[in-house]
């Protein structure tokens, strides 16, 4: 392991005191070890195999190779940064860490250096003000539309009604985790549930008192916001003050098979959302087989593929390389420059269509993303968790989260960052 971070690392720095190349580079800031490391280890294995894909099976990407620069973060914040500055001299096209930490530390660099941030489903939530965030984009959804589409479930369960119900928050006590409370607070407004509030300090093993105070105050529904290992806690004392599993729903962050296989049965019926289609079967992971796995190209040992957050990485790259095609078509160039890709990002159109020519039929939802909007039409969909069948399964339809609610919270925000930060919002 050593051998191989150190390897990584040489690379970064190589790359980055070198011109850019003709390959398009993708940089992984990835978190293979620390604390988060299971949920990193499938992240990086799905985003690495995607442009190995397009590699061995298409030449590239519109004729130029793709070349991943995988660099260890370990989920540290600071290593994130030492990470973008060793690697973004290479040609890096685009940034994803896959940390909300590292997100608000990157977003003043990647604006002063040009170069493209994309923090799907994390991230700061108004960095969808593509009027203000020029570089930054978090499409298809934010966490604001997910504690949207979270109540918008609980309302359709309860046929619409949830006045006078309690919901329950759990959360990571971080940036992260603290970003939907203003948004559930203006839910709460409209819908007239109570909220209450339980945040649960990093790294999340410690969470008896937090479960105590549910247990006493039986809340009708909780949420949670959580990563890595404080899922697996939060399941297990769910678990043990027998909360009713269908009543308790993550976040797309607390949704995956790490999460749920520690409590055996008793996570069957857990919650959570996604933005994206789950399991393999999908004519994509044909190729996936076919010319990476079983050709041993794999970043891994091919045991995630198919798993919520080999595909979250995968689905990463996808939206990466179809934005790259569109700055390619845009500029008439295969050899485009990080600016060239921040204007493919923003003129990136995903449709059922262009899904299903890819091999992903009905794997996350159709938007648009313009100056105006960088975040998408905010859909989401709720999975549960089949504990006999060791699998997730969709249970609803993408869902788009409350707009009218969303979207002011979002200028709202982005209009003071602009004011904090002496930006003058516009497109061109």
């Amino acid at each position: 392991m050593k051998k191989t971070l150190f390897g990584t690392l040489i690379v970064g720095a190589l790359t980055s005191a070198t011109p850019a190349m003709a390959e398009l580079v993708f940089p992984s800031l990835s978190y293979r070890t620390g604390p988060y490391a299971a949920n990193g280890v499938a992240i990086a294995d799905g985003y690495a195999d995607y442009f190995t894909l397009l590699n061995e099976r298409d030449g590239g990407i519109g004729g130029e190779k793709a070349r991943v620069i995988e660099c260890e973060t370990a989920y540290n914040t600071e290593k994130g940064v030492e990470c973008y500055e060793s690697t973004k001299g290479s040609g890096a096209l685009v940034y994803q860490p896959f940390s909300t930490g590292m997100t608000y530390q990157l977003i003043p660099k990647v604006t002063a250096d040009g170069i493209p941030l994309h923090t799907m489903g994390y991230g700061r939530t108004s960095a969808k003000n593509g009027m203000v965030f020029r570089n930054v984009f978090n499409y298809p959804a934010n966490y604001w539309d997910g504690a949207s589409v979270a109540i918008k479930h609980l309302l359709a369960i309860n046929s619409g009604d949830i006045k006078g119900k309690t919901v329950a928050l759990v959360y990571h006590n971080s940036a992260y985790g603290k970003e939907p409370i203003r948004t559930l607070e203006e839910l709460k407004k409209k819908h007239g549930y109570e909220l209450l509030l339980l945040p649960v300090d990093h790294p999340g093993q410690e969470q008896k008192s937090q479960w105590l105070q549910i247990r006493r105050e039986r809340p009708d529904y909780v949420l949670m916001w959580g990563w890595g290992i404080m899922n697996q806690v939060a399941i297990q004392e769910a678990v043990n003050i027998r909360y009713p599993m269908e009543n308790f729903i993550g976040i797309w962050w607390s949704g995956s098979e790490n999460d749920v296989l520690p409590a055996g049965d008793g996570a069957n019926g857990y919650k959570s959302l996604t933005f994206h289609n789950l399991g393999d079967d999908f004519p994509l992971y044909d190729d996936i087989r076919k010319y990476v796995t079983d050709a041993g190209k794999a970043a891994g040992d091919g045991t995630h593929v198919g798993t919520v957050l080999y595909n979250r990485g995968l689905y990463a790259a996808m939206l990466a390389a179809e934005a790259a095609k569109t700055a390619q078509k845009i500029h008439g160039t295969g050899k485009i420059t990080p600016m060239q890709m921040r204007d493919g990002m923003e003129a990136l159109e995903m449709t059922e269509e262009k899904m299903t020519a890819l091999g992903l039929p009905d794997f996350g939802p159709s938007f648009d993303v313009s100056c105006e909007n960088h975040g998408g039409d905010g859909f989401a969909a709720v999975a549960q968790w089949n504990a006999g069948a060791k699998q997730w399964e969709l249970i609803t339809e993408y869902v788009q989260a409350d707009q009218d609610v969303v979207n002011p919270l979002i200028d709202e925000d982005s209009t003071a960052f602009a004011k904090e930060n002496n930006i003058s919002p516009g497109c061109g």
